[in-house]
């Protein structure tokens, strides 16, 4: 069965917030995953606050597989279904690169060891999460569980060398 996949195109917000902290004077985090791209152009600041500032990040590609609808599933039976969002520093600066928009919660979860800057998670909207319901119902085939058997020794050989009697024989003494 070859494997299908969809996009759909995204905006992605973000917070720039001050912080109390020796080493840093703020912190960014994702704010919301807009439904569509709108047309403002990428860094537009949207809001600012005493101590905080939201920019229009730039728009992203969510990217449906349908080799991974269990977990697009699972992610929706969660009750309260979320989007990764990840950016990363650009080298030799302050500005940030969107880098990934996933809806797949293994991918999101595998974000977080990928060295980026900024990782998070925002609700989803009940927009999006109807498309990938959409995509999931179409796609999803289920894969039976096959445990695999061990392949097991000899029964009368040790399984470690250091078992062995002074005739090669298991004494099951260390």
């Amino acid at each position: 069965m070859a494997m299908t996949e969809t996009s759909r195109e995204v905006g992605v917000v973000v917070r720039r917030r001050a912080v109390d902290n020796p080493w840093i004077d703020h912190v960014w985090s994702p704010a919301m995953v807009l439904d569509e791209v709108p047309a403002t152009a990428p860094w537009t600041v949207l809001s600012t606050e005493p101590d905080a500032m939201t920019y229009y990040a730039g728009a992203a590609s969510i990217d449906l597989f349908s080799s991974d609808t269990a977990n697009y599933r699972d992610n929706l039976a969660d009750g309260e279904p979320r989007i990764w969002v990840a950016l990363r520093r650009q080298a030799g600066g302050s500005e940030l690169e969107l880098t990934k928009v996933t809806a797949d919660p293994t991918e999101g979860e595998a974000i977080f060891e990928s060295g980026c800057d900024v990782i998070g998670t925002v609700p989803m909207s009940s927009e999006i999460a109807s498309w990938i319901a959409a995509f999931v119902d179409e796609f999803h085939v289920e894969r039976v569980f096959h445990k695999r058997k061990r392949d097991r020794a000899g029964g009368d050989r040790p399984r470690d060398p250091k078992d062995r009697g002074p005739e090669g024989e298991g004494t099951g003494r260390a």
